[in-house]
């Protein structure tokens, strides 16, 4: 139906593909995307993005995250996996575990839980029982 070109360009239009959930919303279910996720207001479910996810001030999220790189500065209560780069912004608040590559905590911001961080082979190499205990310790997905 598409040659390789036309796919490419689809590809590349659904991974610069951007959501936002604007404050004062509520949603209530998990999302996938392939695209940018921008939040505001509060999410109860997972949030799973194959690129950027980027929790604003007032945003309040009771779920566990999933993205490429992730940019913090609202409430989390969940477990956060980033599989490049997680930015705790000052107003930033993490109740849970936070499994990421590399990490940068401003001042003010917190999290209450336990972190891994390096690449997937050096968090393997330094720390296979904490990586374990992390992943046991997970909470289970939130059912939409």
């Amino acid at each position: 139906m598409f040659n390789n070109k036309e796919n490419k360009k689809v590809s590349e239009e659904i991974r610069d593909s951007s959501n936002n959930i604007g404050k004062g919303t509520v949603l209530e279910g998990n999302i996938e995307a392939f695209g940018n996720i921008r939040i505001e207001g509060k999410v109860i479910g997972n949030i799973k993005s194959k690129s950027k996810v980027v929790l604003g001030p007032s945003s309040h999220v009771d779920g566990n995250i999933y993205a490429q790189n992730a940019e913090i500065e609202g409430e989390v209560k969940g477990f956060v996996e980033v599989t490049e780069l997680l930015v705790l912004k000052p107003t930033a608040l993490v109740h849970g575990d936070i499994l990421t590559s590399k990490l940068v905590v401003e001042s003010g911001a917190a999290f209450n839980g336990s972190c891994k961080m390096g690449t997937p082979d050096n968090r393997s190499k330094n720390g296979t029982k904490q990586q374990e205990t992390i992943q046991q310790n997970r909470p289970e997905p939130v059912k939409g």
